[in-house]
């Protein structure tokens, strides 16, 4: 009952990085069905291709022991075990190849559902996989609730695969026992690949089916509650207010710098008590006007003082001051639109007497 209202909490979809967390711990979305299918078809197209073709070969190949069985002189141990590997060899040509195809197959129906990735999690001892309450709730719960039902439906589809086999070729069998011994091996290939056939196209549905259930299920399982979206947001992205409280932080620091630059200014141009903005322009040093601090309201008025006390000309324009405060930011040479406007100012000033001798 503890689990039940935790659950239904979990209504938030999971983020990326939960996502990420559990492929990296191997939590994957994974059908077993899709993998027996897989082997199923692989079994099919080996009895289909190979399974004939080898095992007359390997008739051949042995009739020799009871045709001309005193062709073979055994005369002691080295002899039985020539011809006993020659007796393996024979049986690896033929079942070889079926069990590359059936390797394949298994390796192909895994990755075909997910990428394939080294994961020690999963191997590593874990107390709950023996736990009996766990396994209680595995078996009872709704997972084994599905597998249970995936189990009887491959039960009753291996049934009627078997019955439909054996009724289309009820007349087939009935001949076999009057047929030559050799037409034997040809019509259980004949059963055998009707019976596969319709096993394993019951068995697609089935996979399609477990692909959408195991990919919903673990989404389901991914859910996380709006709690846990907001703390990994807070780990991920950090703490709101400690962020705020740094971009605070940075946010003086680059004040205090900009106010010690003001002496370094040639001229202010002030918007009277709202907007100032400290200019350097020096011939010398080349270059367009630059912007060495601004600021509005109190920071206005603290360039204006500093301004006042170094000695500066403070030259009141409105629209020119919002301008600058607006366009240029601290450090960056004004902008070409504003180059008349800003030598207008300072032809004015030198023509008063009110620039300073840097200029």
């Amino acid at each position: 009952m503890a689990e039940q209202p935790d659950k239904e909490s979990k209504t938030e979809e999971a983020t990326e990085k939960k996502i990420r967390d559990s492929l990296d711990k191997g939590q994957v979305p994974h059908s077993r069905e899709a993998t027996t299918l897989a082997s199923m078809l692989a079994i099919l197209i080996a009895v289909v291709f190979l399974l004939s073709d080898n095992v007359i070969k390997l008739k051949s190949a042995l009739a020799t022991f009871i045709d001309r069985p005193e062709s073979f002189l055994i005369s002691n141990g080295a002899d039985a075990s020539a011809i006993l590997m020659v007796a393996v060899l024979e049986g690896a040509k033929v079942v070889g190849p079926i069990i590359i195809v059936l390797a394949m197959a298994g390796v192909a129906g895994s990755v075909f559902q997910n990428q394939p990735r080294f994961v020690f999690d999963r191997i590593e001892p874990k107390l709950e996989r023996i736990s009996i309450i766990k396994g209680w709730s595995r078996i009872f719960g709704l997972k084994g609730q599905v597998e249970f039902l995936k189990s009887l439906f491959k039960l009753s589809i291996v049934a009627l695969g078997g019955y439909i086999a054996l009724k289309s070729s009820y007349v087939d069998i009935f001949n076999a026992l009057f047929m030559e011994p050799t037409a034997t091996p040809k019509l259980m290939q004949d059963l055998s690949v009707r019976f596969l056939s319709a096993v394993a196209a019951a068995t697609a549905v089935l996979v399609a089916a477990d692909l959408a259930w195991s990919r919903f299920s673990w989404r389901r399982d991914l859910r996380m509650t709006r709690q846990e979206v907001k703390d990994e947001h807070k780990q991920v992205e950090g703490d709101p207010l400690i962020k705020m409280r740094l971009r605070s932080l940075q946010r003086d620091r680059a004040r205090r710098r900009m106010i010690a630059s003001v002496p370094r200014a040639t001229l202010i141009i002030a918007n009277p008590t709202h907007y100032s903005v400290a200019l350097r322009y020096v011939r010398e040093e080349g270059g367009a006007p630059v912007v060495v601090a601004k600021g509005k309201d109190l920071i206005a008025l603290k360039i204006r003082f500093i301004a006042e006390q170094n000695g500066i000309p403070v030259y009141e324009d409105r629209s020119l001051a919002r301008s600058l405060y607006a366009s240029v930011e601290v450090d960056k040479m004004i902008p070409p639109e504003f180059y008349k406007a800003v030598a207008g100012v300072i032809l004015f000033l030198a023509q008063r007497g009110q620039a300073r001798r840097a200029m």
